[in-house]
């Protein structure tokens, strides 16, 4: 073995070895349990404005828009800041996890994973400081500028692709009850339930979501991508929707049960 490759070896056993000790901090573990609850939190709230969407009250079911409604509650102020304070540790956690993993595929969750937990961890502090952004928005600008790529319509597809991958595994995931991995011990029968029920449910309306984005794809539309929102309400406009709608909303309340429970047994 070169010089080079010993010490390109050496290098990242030490940077594993640093990974591990952060994640295992107090502080941090204790943050990325706060931040699996601060998802419950989220989860529920979306769960209903999912409902006001299915009886057409004019909600926007997206995270801004959950974020929005958390604000607008007593004590909503500092509600906002422990989203902040939970979503930042946790994404800071799955960073550890980028760099402890040894599988290509868990360094691509993790990293997947803390990127949207500080997505989240931003739009929750930007409404805490008074300010506003939108989820429909930002998706929206985001597949304009994919779609004026080179390539662009294939990005978007493959977006819409990726995102359907993501949702075929979140329903495997509740069916097969793998969740149970990311746990330290069995969380007991009525948070193994609600986890089933909320994967498969999020991952009905992440197909729906991953639809959008090849239909605006094939028809050119990237106005029109507006994410879980969109996504939603394109369901409603089914027959049936607005019943399956409120099976999704179950769904969403299910999951935000079930991240309480993994706030308390998650494998850290």
């Amino acid at each position: 073995m070169s010089q080079q490759n010993m010490s390109v070896g050496r290098a990242t056993t030490a940077a594993k070895g640093a990974a591990g000790k952060a994640g295992d901090h107090p502080v941090v573990e204790w943050g990325a349990r706060l931040g699996y609850a601060a998802s419950g939190v989220l989860h529920l709230v979306l769960a209903w404005l999912i409902v006001q969407v299915a009886i057409g009250a004019g909600a926007h079911a997206s995270q801004s828009g959950a974020v929005s409604a958390v604000a607008k509650q007593p004590f909503g102020q500092f509600l906002l800041w422990v989203l902040v304070v939970g979503f930042a540790l946790l994404a800071l956690w799955q960073v550890t996890e980028v760099f402890a993993s040894s599988e290509a595929f868990d360094k691509a969750k993790a990293g997947g994973k803390a990127v949207m937990y500080a997505a989240l961890a931003w739009t929750a502090g930007v409404f805490a400081m008074g300010g506003h952004t939108s989820s429909n928005k930002q998706t929206k600008d985001f597949t304009r500028t994919l779609m004026e790529a080179p390539a662009g319509r294939v990005l978007v597809g493959l977006v819409g692709v990726a995102i359907i991958g993501i949702a075929l595994y979140h329903v495997y995931k509740g069916w097969k009850q793998k969740f149970l991995d990311d746990l330290e011990e069995h969380p007991g029968r009525a948070a193994v339930v609600a986890a089933r029920v909320g994967y498969i449910g999020k991952g009905i309306a992440l197909v729906a979501v991953g639809l959008l984005f090849i239909t605006a794809a094939i028809q050119q539309t990237a106005g029109e991508v507006t994410g879980l929102d969109g996504g939603l309400k394109s369901l409603r406009d089914l027959p049936a929707g607005p019943v399956l709608l409120i099976g999704i909303a179950l769904g969403f309340a299910a999951y935000g049960v079930y991240s309480f429970a993994r706030a308390r047994y998650a494998r850290l």
